[in-house]
């Protein structure tokens, strides 16, 4: 059995080979996005397995179907970027990877703030050419700090965690409270009062409900000076709100490990050229932002676990048609 691999990255290939042996696919990898134009590069495969910025529209699943593909494997836990209804009308199985070490994104998130607070990036290049005056490089305790998490999920779990951990109050929003993290301290409010906390983490699905969740109008209720993080998903940010917040002095620091626009730049070297996205190269010049190009998952641990449970939900969902991890069933 084959399964033709989009947005494929040579650690995507060492990860997926590394651990094919105990279910032994043909793995067949393209460093194309899957859209409309490169569905035509499926050949003979019972899956393929995609990431978070290909585009899996309608027309994609009628492509896919058409070529006898049976499973739309997601190597991630995101899903906006599929028409799961399209792909349900056709008979075609889609899976995701529902938690892969939470911890690394969460940590990501946590070193995006310590980085911002502490200007730890800014000192390291001082000290190279042996500057090594504090001016400029103030930063506060983040002991005692108030922070506010959109979405409790597994990852915003252990983001809560980590921040109860280094001695913050910790206030979330989410549809439904954790009892866990409620016994360990955090305190569950509505969005307006989330908004008004010192540090905002987002780590909320992207849908029609969180689209540009933070927008001119959220970000107006926000204290001046905070600092907001997003390692979530880029459409949560209306990045030309963001901008003037910026601007304006509200937004104090920005951490983003995901941006809207991401599928044209995230992904690929482009040191060489000019990149043609101005909003990016406007966030880019402002001395408090902080983008890192979607790593947050990058660890060993997270890419062998999405590696194992992506081979694992295509060979039961191709012998059996079910799967044992139920949330990792989308479709």
């Amino acid at each position: 059995m084959k399964i033709i691999f989009f947005s494929a990255q040579p650690y995507d290939k060492a990860f997926f080979n590394r651990f094919n042996d105990s279910v032994g696919f043909e793995l067949v990898y393209h460093k194309s996005q899957l859209n409309e134009q490169t569905a035509g590069l499926v050949d003979r495969a019972e899956a393929v397995c995609v990431f978070v910025n290909d585009k899996v529209t309608a027309l994609v699943c009628q492509q896919l179907a058409d070529k006898g593909v049976k499973v739309i494997a997601l190597r991630c836990a995101g899903f906006n970027n599929v028409d799961l209804e399209a792909a349900k009308k056709l008979g075609l199985k889609v899976c995701r990877v529902p938690a892969y070490s939470p911890e690394a994104v969460a940590e990501h998130a946590l070193a995006l703030i310590m980085t911002l607070n502490r200007k730890t990036h800014k000192a390291y290049n001082r000290v190279r050419e042996q500057n090594f005056a504090l001016n400029g490089l103030l930063g506060f305790n983040l002991h005692g700090k108030c922070v506010g998490v959109i979405g409790t999920g597994n990852i915003g779990q252990a983001f809560c965690r980590m921040m109860i951990g280094l001695g913050c109050q910790v206030k979330a929003f989410d549809l439904i409270a954790n009892k866990d993290l409620e016994a360990m301290g955090v305190s569950y409010h509505p969005l307006t009062e989330i908004l008004q906390t010192d540090i905002i983490s987002l780590h909320c699905p992207l849908n029609e409900q969180t689209k540009h969740l933070i927008n001119d109008t959220t970000i107006g209720m926000m204290k001046d000076g905070v600092m907001l993080i997003n390692t979530s998903r880029g459409g949560l940010v209306d990045t030309k709100a963001a901008i003037q917040g910026l601007k304006a002095g509200r937004i104090g620091y920005l951490g983003i490990d995901v941006y809207e626009q991401e599928e044209h730049l995230f992904f690929r070297d482009l040191s060489g050229e000019v990149i043609q996205d101005d909003e990016i190269q406007r966030l880019m010049s402002f001395p408090n932002v902080l983008i890192t190009a979607h790593q947050a998952f990058f660890t060993d641990e997270a890419l062998s676990q999405i590696a194992t449970t992506t081979l694992n939900n295509v060979d039961q969902l191709l012998k059996n048609g079910i799967l044992t991890n139920r949330a990792a069933l989308l479709v």
